[in-house]
């Protein structure tokens, strides 16, 4: 799969360096470079690429306008590259795979090109399996039936890896590997890591779509548990017990979701 991508900086050395450092990796391809925002909506609009790596601050359109610029078309993902960090928050507002400061470091510009290349695999997956769908209905309107069940298997490259929570006016990037356990109140989640507590705005339901069933379970109606932290199960009158996670805290099963603990007993 390759990669087609555009460079957008008006500084020609930021360029350079950062084509530099891409050589290395052979699946992205540098379709296109520009030095301001005017060319890069052009170049956009003419190449449609799968990527743009934009410089936020230039002369006449800046990065972000460079994004409104784009409002009718089909957009690329973008990763903003900046000098300066306070444009972070709204970078990931406006849907950034990533925000890397100059000079970009390598493993650093690596982990940024993983996600792209996991967005990507998401995004072509979908759309193939839509042309799927079309088909089938002209010439096998029965088989839509087998399609639909296959779409509701779960997959290990649709869910996060991590998770971007703004909270107290930052952008946090949370590994879910590192997620204990997630407390809903209302349209707010309550997510819980080894060190941290942090804020979600968001439903339980749309927030389950996003993580691993096989290792995210309700353990009850407001409380979504990591199995992958569980050290040990406390058994608890009227059928109910106790998960103790990795951290030491304990998290109550109902009897509604005794089948989780089940996972446990082999």
């Amino acid at each position: 799969m390759t990669i087609r991508t555009i460079l957008v900086d008006d500084e020609p050395l930021a360029i350079q360096g950062l084509r530099l450092r891409l050589e290395k990796h052979e699946d992205v391809e540098i379709v296109e470079t520009c030095s301001n925002g005017r060319e890069a909506i052009r170049a956009i609009k003419t190449h449609k690429p799968d990527l743009v790596f934009l410089d936020i601050q230039m002369p006449g359109f800046d990065g972000f306008s460079v994004i409104q610029g784009l409002m009718e078309v089909e957009p690329p993902l973008f990763v903003f590259v900046t000098a300066y960090s306070d444009h972070a928050l709204r970078a990931f507002e406006a849907d950034a795979v990533d925000y890397l400061m100059k000079p970009v470091d390598e493993d650093r510009l690596a982990d940024t090109l993983e996600r792209v290349r996991q967005r990507l695999a998401e995004k072509r997956s979908a759309e193939e399996a839509g042309k799927l769908k079309e088909v089938l209905a002209e010439v096998a309107p029965e088989a839509m039936d087998n399609v639909a069940a296959t779409d509701e298997a779960p997959t290990s490259n649709r869910y996060e890896k991590l998770i971007n929570i703004k909270d107290r006016g930052q952008i946090f990037r949370v590994d879910v590997d590192s997620i204990e356990k997630i407390d809903a109140a209302g349209d707010y989640m309550c997510i819980y890591t080894g060190d941290n507590t942090l804020i979600l705005r968001e439903t339980m339901k749309d927030l389950e779509k996003r993580l691993d069933p096989r290792r995210f379970q309700r353990v009850h109606r407001s409380c979504i548990v990591n199995l992958d932290q569980v050290r040990q199960v406390k058994p608890h009158t009227n059928g109910e017990c106790f998960l103790v996670l990795e951290s030491g805290s304990q998290v109550k099963v109902s009897r509604s979701y005794r089948d989780v603990v089940a996972r446990f007993v082999h």
